[in-house]
């Protein structure tokens, strides 16, 4: 059904757009070529905004799938019409110059209409589409041949993010009932550093609608975004007794990235929360510290890491955060600091301990400043994900996760911070098998 109503839409443009050559082929008189003139005009503004019948998905989906249709119309009508040109020039088919000039005028107008329109449904819907990709079509859109180069990136995009969410959609209705993220305790997800638990920009970007419509209770660490980890681990402590306080349950699993693993270890250990604490996996997280850490406090002169400091605590203290500390922060993460964590932050034998880690194929799997970090790390300890390099990740059960593309899975792939799908590796059914993993096992 959807070929047909693409092969019945592609051969009422390639009309619409062949009006003038028509008319010089079919012995029609001016009354009905005024009749099939209006009535292929109304199907052409049809084809431009009708929405698409998909049932299956929600609407930005499928108006996604509407815009890398219109954009497939045109780019089969932009060959049509250029074999229809040819033959009707090479024919001389043309009665004078302004038919001439008009068989040209309006396919090309018509045609680059229509895919401007898919352009904007693309551009409007898609979240896949990076900013600079946005930026160059803005800026040359008018350039010939090169915008064609353009549309290619845009239509290929957004076809790959109309699949995989299309898929994505139909295995989450196929298991909806099931819950297979209805752990026995609920979880908390404690984030890194220099991020907050943002209510319109979510720190774990797509994963926590995923868990929650598998049926997972989620909640957040809710601690500030940078400050020592004894800090922070007695604002986890809190948001712990508040999870048991308002769902009544015994304890509590913990999914911890970054920094913020080595915050719940240290509430777990030092803060007496192993008694609530039934798991621990922490993403990421610098166990043995970042010795790239140690290398800049070095590198960088004093005064420039306390302007950075002094500019950041401002920055943070505006949006929401008590007493934010970014040298305390930056310092607990120091790998000479961090020497002293496995004894100072003993394993409880009530909590069950797993870790995770990714790693970076190359520099070019990141942006900024993850690259720069990758390049670092590489030089100073080895494999990483730009941040932390993969054996200071080791922390009780342990999976390291390598790259199967050449993309890699960079710090910031690893929670979907910038909602990315990633070629061979989906990061949202990563944590939702993580749960049924805990589901499995009784937590």
């Amino acid at each position: 059904m959807k070929k047909l109503k693409f092969i019945l839409e592609f051969l009422s443009l390639v009309i619409f757009c062949s009006l003038i050559p028509l008319w010089n082929l079919l012995p029609l008189g001016n009354a009905l070529k005024i009749t099939f003139t209006i009535l292929f005009s109304l199907v052409y503004i049809c084809i431009i905004f009708r929405n698409g019948g998909e049932k299956s998905g929600n609407k930005k989906i499928r108006r996604l799938n509407r815009g890398v249709c219109i954009v497939r119309l045109s780019m089969f009508s932009i060959a049509a019409e250029t074999l229809i040109l040819t033959v009707f020039f090479v024919k001389k088919l043309q009665s004078g110059v302004i038919n001439s000039i008009f068989a040209v005028v309006m396919p090309v107008v018509s045609v680059g209409i229509l895919m401007f329109a898919g352009i904007i449904r693309i551009a409007l819907n898609s979240r896949q589409i990076k900013i600079k990709h946005h930026i160059l079509m803005i800026c040359f859109w008018w350039f010939p041949i090169f915008n064609l180069f353009l549309v290619r990136k845009f239509y290929k995009i957004a076809g790959m993010e109309y699949i995989v969410e299309s898929d994505r959609i139909e295995l989450e209705n196929a298991r909806a009932e099931s819950r297979v993220c209805r752990t026995k305790y609920p979880i908390i997800l404690v984030h890194g550093i220099f991020f907050r638990d943002w209510q319109f920009f979510n720190y774990w970007g797509r994963i926590p609608a995923a868990l929650i419509r598998n049926g997972a209770d989620i909640y957040y660490g809710k601690q500030q975004s940078s400050s020592s980890v004894a800090k922070s681990a007695e604002e986890i402590r809190r948001t712990i007794l508040k999870v048991i306080n308002e769902t009544g349950a015994e304890k509590v699993n913990i999914i911890a990235h970054s920094k913020g693993g080595l915050d719940s270890r240290y509430a777990i250990s030092c803060l007496g929360m192993d008694k609530y604490v039934a798991t621990l996996t922490t993403i990421n997280t610098p166990h043995k510290g970042c010795d790239m850490v140690d290398y800049l406090l070095n590198k960088v002169p004093s005064s420039v890491v306390a302007f950075i400091a002094k500019r950041y605590n401002g920055i943070y203290s505006k949006l929401g955060d008590k007493n934010p500390d970014f040298m305390a922060g930056i310092h607990d993460l120091s790998a000479v600091h961090a020497r002293s964590y496995d004894e100072q932050m003993p394993d409880s034998p009530l909590v069950s301990y797993r870790s995770v880690m990714t790693v970076m194929q190359s520099a070019s799997s990141a942006g900024f400043p993850l690259n720069i970090g990758y390049r670092m790390i590489k030089k100073l300890n080895g494999e990483n994900d730009g941040l932390v390099w993969d054996n200071s990740a080791v922390h009780g059960n342990h999976r390291l996760i390598r790259p199967v593309t050449r993309r890699g899975i960079s710090h910031g792939d690893v929670i979907d911070l910038n909602r990315e799908n990633i070629n061979g590796f989906d990061v949202r059914e990563f944590y939702v098998d993580m749960l049924v993993r805990l589901c499995r096992e009784g937590y």
